[in-house]
């Protein structure tokens, strides 16, 4: 009894501790169903759904975005959200929200592939919304994932620098970086590549040589008997079953002939034509073990030749003929054997074909040339013919000569702006000397201000002599511009500097100059003159063909051009200015023009041509690779206003690289125009004078000083005011510089000024002087730049040492890429240096590398 008694109270013990349990339990259940219905609420998935669709047109907006405006933004990313004042301008559409999301996913993560969020998000709120899944939603989450690494190292090994960084995100420059220190460049892209084709050959269940097949496009089959040979039989049964109409045509045809075959076999024997039939080839030969009926119905095709079936005979004919047509397309095409340079050229031909002809102005495809309306009309530039002067004028030169006695057979005047031309044919007998000798005579009788006797004229056999006008007209830019001969004008460079003697305007081209030289007295018009030469180019050249290197000691002269700077202008990478007035900046300039002058050579020997024009012919027909440093090169216009200032203080160091300029530059489209207010020995120079052969003087105070510049008397003679003689080797012509007022050159910058412009100006050659910084030795280790190490490391991974290389790939300033440089020069990593050519690496790989730097931390 005591033993039934325990049981009981034991089982009633277990009853009352498995109660709050169950309890328990029930309760758990109950709380997981009533969560699951309430999430099984439409209204709270849709809610949820729009929250993902949400999410998706977000990071679309904000992603789209910052392709455009994400450079722009990245100045004021780095300061918190909470941070940010209400200052700051933001680009992004999606203001600072979506500027730092797009900026951490996209620039500092996964690159152009975090629009992968944007998918898999709109998935989600497309199926919670509408309960339809566009894509398999595991193998599109597989597939993301997988691109999400891949693709940003694709990308980024490709674009690995620039404003496309942000391409392959900050994953996948880490991944190449990495890449690159393990296996290099051509290993980290086969090993991109190798884990593409493992991808897909793993999900798509696919073996190597059908992912080569999918790559490769498939060659044209030429024999039609190798086809059929390589057919099993279970493909050709299953390409029996679709059904071709022109084949059903066929095969109803060849029934009905199998039909009479067999009636007419039942009558009578077989016909000799049958063995000839044998000699024909049929597609399918037995060796491709077809059904039996198939091979029936190609001896019925081939019975067909029997006289005694005229009706069959007249039906087949038709399909026998189309059998030996296909049978007869097998061509055997023998492909020409081609050199290497058919080769490219037919590369280039394809190029020119799929592109046409390169443009380069087409970076700037809207620019406008300015107008002619904003010059001013100074004047009708209708020549007035004053008779009585004329008459007059003639009449003392008559007599005057008559004094002396001089004969005189004719006389003609040629009127002009400024200086009306006698020419005088005198007796026969007199000296020519001795009417060039009556110059003073002649202006006292006159009473002019100064006369000029051009004994004789060339090719005319006259005695000219040129009288100022008591009025001169005043010669405008606007007439000059607006002229046909200068709208017309197919040269390489135009400049129209103004107008004859004959009221004619006088056009020339600066490429075939190829320098000019302008020298004349304070006051007289260089500078217009000067000023006339630039709007000529200015009217005449899109940004892309020229550009413009200007010197202005003075300071004030060429400051308006300013606002032209990312359209014509060109400077040095460091360089804040690009109108250059410091003496050591024109030298580091004039030295950078030389390494420039260098480097257009050896394009131009690559090339195998022999002068700019030629290069860019060959350029704009696509028959140079730009991959090979080929690119279009502009021409480069060097002006300095006063070159005396430049003498005195620099000397030698400005003297030697414009000669050199002067005597090579030519070639390459680089051009000097140098002024001058001081034609003396010392600063024109025998060597400057050698290679100039284009000169232009203007009014001088003595005849020295005109043969200085001119080699030939008469500047003394001119009566100023931009009255000039020019100088193109044996003839000199007397013109009136065109007139163009400050406010005129600067409404035509300002009108360009306005329009889209280049990033920056056009950047010449990185010049360092060796005399400006110390010795490399001279650097103490202390010192040393943060970036050292990791300049180094580009510097030997890419074996060149340039400090341009390090302000691309270290995003530096030219002062502290060059300071860089010379750090490495003093730690001995890269050589010394050698002018125009880069910097030689000493370190042989990245692994002496470590042990160097080793070293210099100890």
């Amino acid at each position: 009894m005591a033993l039934k008694k325990n049981k009981l109270k034991s089982e009633v013990d277990q009853e009352t501790e498995s109660k709050p349990k169950n309890r328990k339990s029930n309760f758990m259940s109950d709380k997981s169903a009533a969560l699951k219905a309430r999430f099984s609420n439409q209204q709270i998935k849709n809610a949820i759904g729009l929250f993902f669709l949400f999410i998706s047109v977000t990071l679309l907006l904000a992603f789209t975005s910052y392709i455009f405006t994400g450079y722009a933004d990245e100045s004021i990313l780095g300061t918190p959200i909470s941070e940010l004042s209400g200052d700051e301008e933001i680009s992004n559409w999606l203001g600072k929200f979506g500027a730092v999301i797009s900026q951490k996913l996209m620039g500092d993560w996964f690159g152009l592939t975090a629009f992968s969020f944007v998918l898999i998000s709109f998935l989600m709120g497309f199926k919670l919304v509408f309960g339809i899944m566009l894509l398999p939603f595991k193998k599109t989450l597989q597939y993301t994932l997988f691109l999400l690494i891949w693709a940003p190292a694709f990308l980024g090994f490709f674009f690995d620098e620039g404003r496309l960084l942000f391409l392959g995100g900050g994953i996948g420059q880490t991944i190449n970086h990495w890449l690159g220190l393990s296996l290099g460049s051509a290993g980290s892209l086969l090993f991109i590549a190798f884990t593409m084709i493992l991808f897909v050959m793993i999900n798509f269940n696919l073996s190597l040589q059908e992912v080569f097949q999918f790559i490769s496009p498939k060659e044209p089959k030429g024999n039609i008997s190798d086809e059929f040979e390589n057919i099993d039989v279970e493909t050709e049964l299953a390409e029996s079953e679709v059904h071709d109409p022109i084949e059903d045509e066929i095969s109803e045809i060849e029934e009905e002939h199998q039909q009479e075959l067999e009636e007419d076999i039942d009558d009578e024997d077989v016909p000799e034509p049958i063995l000839k039939s044998e000699s024909v080839p049929i597609p399918t030969p037995v060796a491709t073990k077809e059904p039996a009926n198939e091979n029936e119905d190609d001896g019925s095709i081939s019975l067909d030749l029997n006289d005694d079936a005229p009706d069959s005979k007249s039906e087949t004919k038709p399909d026998d003929k189309d059998e030996s047509d296909e049978l007869e397309i097998e061509i055997e095409e023998t492909p020409e054997e081609t050199s290497i340079e058919d080769e490219d050229e037919l590369k280039s031909k394809k190029a020119l074909e799929e592109f046409g002809e390169y443009d380069p102005t087409l970076d700037l495809s809207h620019f406008q040339y300015p107008k002619i309306d904003l010059l001013v009309d100074h004047g009708d530039g209708e020549i007035k013919i004053d008779r009585d002067e004329l008459e007059a004028n003639k009449n003392r030169i008559v007599d005057t000569l008559r004094n002396y006695k001089i004969g005189i057979q004719h006389i003609k005047a040629t009127i002009g702006p400024t200086v009306t031309l006698y020419e005088i044919v005198p007796e026969a007998g007199v000296r020519i000397s001795k009417i060039k000798n009556l110059e003073d005579d002649i202006a006292l009788s006159l009473s002019a201000l100064g006369i000029r006797i051009i004994a004789p004229i060339p090719g005319r056999g006259t005695i000219g002599i040129e009288v100022p006008n008591r009025n001169p007209d005043v010669v405008s830019m606007r007439s000059l511009v607006a002229s046909e001969k200068f709208q017309k004008s197919s040269m390489a460079l135009p400049i129209v500097l103004g107008k004859t003697i004959s009221n004619e305007t006088f056009v020339t081209d600066l490429a075939k100059m190829p320098h000019l030289l302008m020298a004349g007295a304070t006051g007289q018009g260089k500078s217009v003159g000067l000023n006339a030469i630039l709007v000529s180019l200015l009217y005449k050249l899109h940004p892309s063909q020229i550009k413009f290197v200007l010197v202005d000691p003075k300071k004030v002269e060429l400051t308006l051009f300013n606002k032209i700077e990312r359209h014509y202008l060109a400077k040095l990478p460091d360089s804040e200015e690009a109108i250059i007035t410091d003496t050591t900046k024109v030298i580091h300039t004039l030295n950078s023009l030389c390494i420039e002058m260098d480097q257009r050579y050896e394009m131009l020997k690559d090339a195998m041509v022999r002068n700019l024009k030629e290069y860019n012919t060959k350029f704009k027909a696509r028959k140079l690779n730009p991959e090979n440093g080929h690119r279009y090169l502009p021409y480069i216009v060097l002006v300095v206003d006063e070159f005396a200032d430049l003498i005195m203080t620099a000397g030698k160091e400005v003297e030697t690289p414009i000669a050199r300029l002067a005597q090579l530059a030519r070639a390459v489209g680089i051009h000097l125009i140098i002024a001058t207010q001081r034609p003396s020995v010392n600063v024109i120079t025998g060597i400057i004078k050698a290679n100039f052969p284009a000169r232009i003087a203007f009014r001088v105070t003595s005849k020295i000083d005109s043969r200085t510049i001119l080699d030939a008397g008469g500047a003394d003679q001119l009566i100023g005011r931009g009255d000039m003689l020019l100088s193109l080797g044996n003839d000199l012509i007397r013109l009136q510089c065109g007139f163009v007022d400050t406010p005129e050159v600067e409404s035509i910058t300002d009108y360009i000024g306005s329009q889209q412009a280049y990033p920056s100006a056009f950047m010449l050659p990185e010049y360092v002087d060796e005399n400006s910084s110390g010795t490399a030795g001279d650097i103490n280790d202390m010192d040393r730049d943060a970036l050292f190490e990791d300049a180094a490391r580009i510097i030997v991974q890419h074996q060149q040492g340039s400090a341009s290389l390090l302000q691309r790939r270290l995003k530096l300033g030219y002062n502290r890429a060059g300071r860089i440089v010379d750090q490495l020069e003093a730690a001995g990593i890269i050589g010394p240096f050698e002018g125009s050519k880069a910097r030689q690496v000493l370190i042989p790989d990245e692994m002496a590398l470590e042990q160097l730097l080793e070293n210099l931390r100890n």
